[in-house]
């Protein structure tokens, strides 16, 4: 049974999340006559008194978009005194509140607090793996400008400390957001590269993994595209087929969560979304972050994705696993039924 990843045929063509411009693929769409006097009115009257107005909540936070999003907290500040996330936090709880404060949060300081969340305790390589793998080299700049400015340290300073071995070396190579950016393809190097790791991998006894780790990190993504194409020719493998019987733990889901990206970050995103909901208890945390991340960059992709994957719609699934007023506010940041 060949899978979506196996398809190589038709990636090296095929448009790209992480050069997708703003706006196209989106769920979430700047509102047109925006005003954000009369939102921080809105919403203050939904907050003040007794009892919440969750639904005017849902309704101004899940229809604007995050620069909007960001002119509301800085006109709700100078009207009230407090901020709109403090507020929120003191007026709705659980999940719904954790999905509200996000929304009310800029993109790259939601995702620099996803990855201190991430690293706190018992570490959750798996938000740090899906982050790393999925953003562009300006979204990880961003990222680690906005940990700088809320900690004063540097993102990969406190990463060294949480993530060691092949596994922390791949990450703060990611987290250093210096993949090669050119769009030029150069074939005869794809080859060159493809060889390289057929024999750092299927063809020697033991794995060399630095070998894997260089290139799935540094590479550009069009590249790269060309080197799993060329790989597939050398191996008859696909890539993820011998990443996955050579490696283990999270140096092999994070190597698998790159590949993956390069070829489709949308249909990535979407197995996230259907592991964080399949089975008896829901990953709220997974759910949330993608949902809210991905928003305005290609959730019109991710919904397409799913329903190719899995048969049933975004919005359906999310309807069955989740309840009330975050249920419907997630649904909302969907879009619509497919």
């Amino acid at each position: 049974m060949t899978t979506l990843w196996d398809d190589l045929e038709s990636i090296v063509d095929a448009p790209s999340s992480f050069t997708v411009k703003g706006g196209e693929k989106s769920s979430i769409k700047p509102k047109a006559d925006f005003n954000s006097g009369d939102d921080v009115v809105a919403l203050r009257k939904a907050m003040e008194g007794i009892g919440t107005t969750e639904k005017t909540l849902i309704d101004i936070l899940t229809h604007r978009s995050s620069s909007q999003r960001e002119t509301i907290c800085k006109a709700y500040l100078a009207a009230t005194n407090r901020t709109l996330v403090d507020d929120l936090k003191g007026d709705t709880n659980g999940n719904f509140e954790r999905l509200l404060v996000a929304l009310a949060t800029p993109p790259a300081a939601y995702d620099a607090q996803e990855v201190a969340r991430a690293m706190k305790g018992v570490n959750d390589n798996n938000a740090m793996i899906e982050i790393f793998a999925s953003r562009t080299n300006q979204q990880i700049k961003e990222l680690a400008a906005a940990y700088l400015e809320e900690t004063e340290r540097k993102i990969t300073f406190d990463l060294k400390k949480e993530v060691s071995g092949q596994f922390g070396k791949a990450i703060l190579l990611l987290a250093e957001g210096v993949r090669d950016e050119s769009t030029t393809v150069d074939s005869a190097k794809a080859k060159e590269d493809a060889k390289a790791l057929y024999d750092a991998g299927e063809k020697k006894w033991g794995t060399d993994e630095d070998k894997f780790i260089d290139i799935l990190c540094k590479r550009s993504i069009p590249q790269l595209r060309q080197t799993l194409v060329e790989y597939k020719e050398i191996s008859g493998k696909t890539l993820q087929e011998s990443i996955e019987g050579e490696m283990s733990g999270n140096l092999e889901e994070l190597l698998v969560a790159i590949v993956k990206c390069v070829k489709n970050v949308p249909a990535y995103l979407a197995e996230r979304l259907h592991e964080s909901m399949k089975g008896a208890g829901t990953d709220e945390a997974t759910l949330n972050r993608i949902m809210v991340s991905r928003s305005e960059v290609d959730m019109l992709d991710i919904r397409a994705q799913f329903k190719k994957l899995y048969e049933d719609s975004l919005h359906s699934s999310i309807e069955s696993d989740v309840s009330d007023s975050y249920g419907e506010c997630l649904k909302m940041i969907c879009g619509g039924e497919d």
